[in-house]
């Protein structure tokens, strides 16, 4: 408090002339319209700057949130379009009454929190678990393709046998052919995947989209895979189909996990044919 008593006294005079400056600013101002349109112009530039830059701010720390929201909601919209159905004039009709449909497919939202893809068996880890429902044989997706299958669990956590692994095997066909192959990794390329088993009659050309296939529990039909990179044809065979995936799988975030209803009715049926 001294201290700034002193401050007071020791600039008295300056800060008695700065006051009387401010009050005879504030009259020119207040008594001419002209002179108060352009204080009131410059000021509100000023403080609109500021507010700008405080709301930028605040939109780049809630970048985070706003994200988790969006993927959230992209999940539940993926809830939703399995529970559509096509009527008699091609649209598209979400049906409630469960006599009339019943859901074969739910999604869940998972962050991968590790991620291999430099080795010959690759796995990654998400942060859902056994008590959300996860099980092992489930698929693993995001918005660009197919990631892997669910591993083991524990309570809060999975592991996901990567596409990336040499013991990855994928039901997968072309887009516009009813013709199946399978998908496998030869560890050399993170980025570059083969298809395998692909019949000679499929006619085929780089640039052709390959999706999954739908033959199994794991993957719903039509999850993008990739594209035809390049192939060789020997003795009326297909060799070396190379596929460059869309997803970028040295940066794997955000993820689906698959649940199908049908797995275990589907899974029983097939064992009794075995027994």
């Amino acid at each position: 408090m001294q201290q700034i008593i002193s401050f007071i006294i020791k600039y008295k005079y300056f800060i008695l002339f700065m006051l009387l400056q401010i009050i005879a600013l504030n009259f020119t101002v207040q008594s001419h319209s002209y002179h108060k349109s352009k204080f009131v112009n410059s000021a509100n530039l000023l403080t609109g700057g500021i507010y700008k830059k405080i709301y930028s701010f605040k939109q780049y720390t809630s970048l985070k949130k706003h994200n988790q929201q969006l993927l959230e909601e992209n999940t539940r919209l993926k809830n939703s379009l399995s529970k559509t159905a096509i009527d008699s004039n091609h649209n598209i009709i979400s049906i409630i009454d469960s006599l009339k449909y019943f859901q074969k497919y739910s999604y869940a939202f998972a962050n991968v929190i590790n991620n291999q893809y430099h080795k010959k068996h690759n796995y990654l880890t998400i942060n859902l678990g056994s008590e959300k429902g996860v099980k092992p044989d489930q698929g693993v997706i995001n918005s660009k393709g197919i990631i892997g299958i669910t591993n083991t669990t524990s309570k809060n956590y999975a592991t996901v046998l990567s596409i990336l692994n040499n013991n990855s095997k994928i039901n997968v066909k072309l887009l516009n052919s009813l013709h199946f192959g399978t998908l496998i990794w030869n560890a050399k390329d993170y980025n570059i995947l083969q298809l395998i088993d692909l019949p000679i009659q499929a006619d085929i050309k780089n640039g052709d989209t390959i999706i999954t296939g739908g033959r199994s529990t794991i993957f719903p039909e039509g999850i993008p895979v990739g594209t035809i990179l390049d192939f060789n044809k020997e003795n009326n065979s297909y060799k070396d189909i190379n596929i460059k995936l869309f997803n970028d799988m040295s940066a794997i975030g955000p993820v689906n996990i698959i649940t199908n209803f049908d797995k275990e009715e589907i899974t029983n049926l097939e064992e009794t044919i075995n027994e």
